[in-house]
């Protein structure tokens, strides 16, 4: 190989290091922002279940108290 192309060889080899590098800081990224979204969408499912029971809860009651009347 000639001097030229070796210098070129060494830019595209950096080049693609620094590609890698972005790329993995992204995916970290990513990956983080994923698990905390998994994490909230638990936190809303729990939140909307216990909203759920609290409702038929007092949909129960209203029936009672029509009844009772």
């Amino acid at each position: 190989m000639e001097k030229p192309d070796l210098q070129q060889l060494e830019v595209k080899i950096d080049t693609l290091i620094r590609t890698c590098e972005q790329l993995a800081e992204e995916n970290k990224v990513l990956r983080e922002s994923q698990a905390n979204l998994v994490s909230e969408r638990a936190t809303l499912l729990e939140k909307n279940l216990l909203a759920r029971k609290r409702i038929e809860t007092m949909i129960d009651r209203l029936k009672s108290m029509e009844a009772g009347s």
